[in-house]
């Protein structure tokens, strides 16, 4: 596991999310900076198992998506989750406001880090890539997260 980008989506990305105001719009997308906040949790939620949705690529495919997330490669802007998985429109917030959620966000990333502490070998299913261990997790949401600083110009 790369430490450096565990440290980024330990720490670093939630300071970034706390200089954004909760309206402020992205460079792409139709997210505002707090639905993006909530949005980036829900996908820690699914990392740590809260959070089940079916696998919806076809097994053959997996060996590909696995081989995009360990590239250099980067989410393209306005990359987009399949329709069975997300609309195409924002979710309803879900925070009263930008620092609830942040907390919330914080309290994702912590409860990810606490149901992999005894077993960084063991799985949870993500919609797209499939069964992902820890390691493969912390790639993944280092990827998604640096999409998202970028998108909101705090990176």
């Amino acid at each position: 596991m790369n430490t450096e980008k565990f440290s980024f989506i330990k720490t670093g990305f939630v300071a970034m999310a706390q200089q954004l105001p909760a309206d402020a719009p992205g460079s792409w997308g139709k997210m505002n900076a707090q639905q993006m906040v909530e949005h980036v949790t829900a996908f820690f939620k699914i990392s740590s198992g809260r959070l089940q949705i079916p696998i919806v690529t076809p097994a053959e495919q997996l060996p590909e998506y696995k081989e995009f997330l360990w590239s250099d490669k980067e989410f393209r802007e306005n990359t987009k989750a399949p329709l069975e998985i997300l609309s195409e429109e924002p979710l309803p917030l879900r925070n009263s406001n930008m620092e609830a959620a942040t907390a919330g966000l914080q309290k994702s990333i912590d409860e990810f880090v606490d149901f992999f502490k005894d077993d960084a070998v063991k799985t949870a299913a993500h919609p797209v890539f499939g069964e992902l261990n820890f390691a493969e997790w912390v790639q993944l949401h280092y990827k998604h997260a640096v999409h998202h600083a970028k998108q909101f110009r705090v990176l």
